[in-house]
């Protein structure tokens, strides 16, 4: 399979002395900031995208910035690759360790350094929790906006590194539409300072450069958050649908009618199903679609904007429209559809999330077009997605245990991406390109853009030590990629002639 590491493919390095290696990083860090046995690096083989497995030569737990800054130095002094990690919750292979690579782990920054109520902002390092940065502000009456649905778990540095969303990034934006300063280390163990307090700074964007670069040009010690005042009114509704392309179309009329929900979320049947009886959220489970809309603001506004995605929603073919009666049944709605991943676990043994992203007006062919792959594919797919900026989040259902499943569910997830660009979208909404997607990278871009990745990477890392075979592909990746799947036939929607 091609998205094993591969040396006629991949970066390669030259073997390192890993006994010289230990010693000099052991020099370099405190005490038990270095594991070295195999049965305490297992936890680091993988990340969320668990069909990727791979073990590093040795796990480094910095606690200060000059610590990382140290380990990078040793690391480039010694051409040996380094891949950070955050809380390891990543859904596309980005902390996946390379072949005798040093691990990263950056757990240990998990502190709140600074709380600026009145400017709205908060400093906070990259181990802390998503989440933690809402429940610190709470009592300011001010939260952190963007918030994947692994928001409990993930960390702040790999939001950044792969520019997360989550179910309110429609109104309130990614990762990169709410932060302002990174503290960045680079491979030479240089400390940099990107972006500022200020709400624009002189210079390049470099802000936007490294936020979703996915660790591939720096690594991150310190992130600056904008906070955001709590709305005065929010208030959920549901709509159900007989038919997904009725559910896709009422998702281009509300974003046509100039209707900015704070979130619009679309589940289909396979889904509601899986949630409901994982969440008991309150869901109709007869109905082939729902989309949930939430609206926040002042309470004339949420009203009136409520009052028209239902007319909408009806004249659109919706056979239920509701709202939520209380805060408590909001709560139920949004936990129904943040437990969607986990509750697949009731329908397979095995699930893997791809994440694409499409114009919204393709939404109901895209979604037509995926059922039909998963029949020619024999599995089981499961759409759960933020409908309200196109971002497909399908569930491919599958048995690692079963003969050649897996290497299926990757087929079928590669022809959906695939799908997607040919439908004028892209690879990735939130999850980052990673280990998963680098081959689709080859779709999705000529040799030219990719030759412009390759020595943007360059300016900031040289050798090529930081996360190497993630994310950018090498062209030699893209010839074999092509090659195989044009004699294969098995790129019915790629742009041929660009690989």
């Amino acid at each position: 399979m091609l998205d094993q590491f591969d040396s006629r493919i991949d970066p390669t390095f030259a073997p390192v002395d890993r006994q010289r290696l230990i010693a000099r990083l052991q020099e370099a860090l405190p005490e038990r900031g270095l594991i070295t046995k195999t049965e305490g690096m297992r936890v680091y083989e993988t990340d969320g995208l668990a069909a990727y497995r791979g073990m590093p030569s040795v796990v480094a737990l910095p606690e200060t910035t000059a610590q990382v800054s140290a380990v990078l130095r040793i690391c480039a002094e010694m051409s040996t690759p380094v891949v950070a990690r955050g809380a390891g919750t990543g859904l596309s292979g980005g902390a996946l360790p390379f072949p005798g690579c040093v691990l990263l782990s950056m757990t240990r920054f998990n502190r709140i350094l600074a709380i600026d109520a009145q400017a709205r902002m908060a400093r906070v390092q990259p181990g802390v929790r998503n989440l933690a940065i809402s429940e610190a502000v709470a009592q300011f009456g001010l939260f952190y906006a963007p918030d994947p649905s692994s928001q409990i778990a993930c960390s702040i540095g790999g939001n950044v590194a792969e520019n997360a969303g989550g179910v309110h990034c429609l109104k309130y934006g990614l990762t990169v539409h709410n932060i302002q300063r990174l503290e960045l280390v680079t491979v030479d163990g240089e400390v940099l300072e990107i972006g500022g307090d200020a709400l624009d700074t002189p210079g390049y964007d470099l802000l936007a450069l490294i936020t979703g670069s996915e660790g591939l040009l720096g690594v991150i010690t310190e992130v600056t958050v904008r906070l955001l005042p709590n709305p005065v009114h929010t208030q959920v509704l549901l709509a159900a649908f007989p038919d997904v392309r009725q559910a896709g179309d009422a998702v281009a009329r509300i974003i046509a009618a100039g209707i900015i929900p704070a979130g619009l979320e679309m589940m289909d049947r396979l889904a509601v199903n899986a949630a409901e009886n994982h969440v008991h959220a309150g869901y109709p489970v007869d109905v082939a679609a729902i989309l949930l809309c939430e609206i926040d603001g002042a309470a004339g506004d949420v009203e009136d904007g409520l009052s028209r995605v239902g007319a909408i929603c009806l004249e659109a073919g919706a056979s239920e429209v509701r709202q939520a009666r209380d805060e408590a049944e909001r709560r139920r709605f949004w936990a129904g559809r943040k437990g969607a991943f986990p509750a697949m676990g009731r329908m397979a043994p095995d699930y893997y999330c791809i994440d694409g992203t499409i114009p919204r007006r393709r939404l109901a062919e895209v979604l037509t077009e995926i059922t039909r792959l998963s029949g020619v594919y024999g599995l089981p797919v499961a759409n759960v997605f933020h409908a309200g900026d196109g971002n497909l989040h399908p569930l491919i259902l599958y048995d690692a245990a079963a003969s050649g499943e897996v290497e299926n569910a990757e087929a079928l997830g590669g022809a959906i991406l695939e799908l997607c660009v040919a439908m004028g979208g892209t690879i990735t909404g939130e999850h980052g390109v990673g280990r998963e997607k680098i081959n689709q990278m080859c779709v999705q871009f000529s040799t030219a853009e990719i030759e412009t990745f390759e020595a943007l990477k360059a300016s900031f890392d040289p050798a090529g030590l930081l996360n190497p075979g993630k994310a950018i592909p090498t062209l030699a990746r893209c010839a074999e990629y092509g090659a195989m799947h044009v004699h294969n036939g098995q790129l019915p929607f790629a742009d041929l002639e660009r690989l």
